[in-house]
């Protein structure tokens, strides 16, 4: 069976899990959801598996039949390495209810379940796609999510995470988690501000990503052709931008400027890097012609 997925809002060519897991959310806005039939499970084989077995039959319904080995030793990599208990989820009885415990993870946060697993199959996934680039996460928080988050991608080859969460907007117990979070992939900032405030920020500066991968290009190749000097020249304008958002924009348009202090300097460091750029290429195409 063919196992596409489509967007709730039917604006999104069908994908596959893989391209699923990578793009996050349909290019209409929507969410992802399979477009084909549950496959039906015997409850009575589930409920004999250990926590990685259980969670690879349920997910590996979810995937193309050749990738239930790669789900196992992603939810190995998750559960079955030492980072929860041996039973995973213990499932104690109260009364005449039975409670399945979520808080045996690193962080006691429920969202350890779900964030422990992501950055493998987000890793897999790329490998699968044949896509060689790294996974970077830019999260928001208000709480025990930041958290959980950075446990989650700490040290996971092929990722790194940054999280931004409001100063004055969470706990002492929240913000001492996140500062002392350690991995060499991770990055925590602290904002004045809420968390609003912190999802601006981090909207307004990566919809311009792609312009900062042009500087990085850009930038890298003028150095590569022994130009340093003109890629000062760039950082000149990048500090230049800067200082004007800072003294002439912020007054008049507060924390918005703020917000797009970054991509106005790196738009003021390709006004000169690409010239440059242009210039020596035809200058090189005419050296070797």
């Amino acid at each position: 069976m063919n196992k596409t997925y489509v967007s709730t809002r039917n604006h999104q060519d069908q994908i596959n899990f893989y391209q699923a897991i990578v793009q996050g959310i349909g290019d209409d806005g929507g969410l992802l959801v399979p477009n084909f039939d549950f496959q039906k499970l015997d409850l009575n084989k589930l409920v004999q598996l250990n926590y990685v077995d259980l969670a690879t039959e349920v997910i590996s319904t979810f995937v193309p039949e050749d990738g239930k080995e790669l789900i196992h030793q992603a939810c190995l990599n998750a559960y079955g390495k030492g980072l929860f208990p041996e039973i995973v989820v213990p499932v104690k009885k109260a009364g005449d209810v039975y409670v399945a415990e979520l808080f045996h993870g690193q962080t006691a946060a429920f969202k350890d379940m779900a964030l422990s697993l992501l950055p493998h199959l987000m890793t897999l996934s790329l490998k699968q796609l044949k896509e060689d680039r790294e996974v970077m996460i830019l999260a928001a928080t208000s709480g025990d999510t930041g958290k959980a988050a950075l446990e989650g991608f700490k040290d996971v080859e092929g990722t790194c995470i940054k999280v931004f969460y409001p100063l004055d907007g969470v706990s002492a117990i929240q913000q001492q988690q996140m500062v002392s979070q350690e991995g060499k992939n991770v990055k925590v900032v602290g904002i004045h501000g809420n968390f609003d405030d912190a999802q601006q920020f981090l909207i307004c500066n990566s919809i311009f990503y792609f312009v900062l991968g042009i500087l990085f290009v850009s930038r890298n190749t003028i150095q590569g052709l022994g130009k340093s000097a003109l890629t000062m020249l760039a950082g000149g304008a990048e500090l230049v931008a800067r200082a004007f958002v800072a003294f002439a924009l912020v007054g008049k348009f507060g924390y918005n400027a703020i917000c797009f202090a970054n991509p106005i300097a790196w738009f003021a460091a390709i006004i000169i890097l690409i010239p440059t750029l242009v210039i020596l290429m035809k200058k090189l195409k005419k050296e070797h012609s």
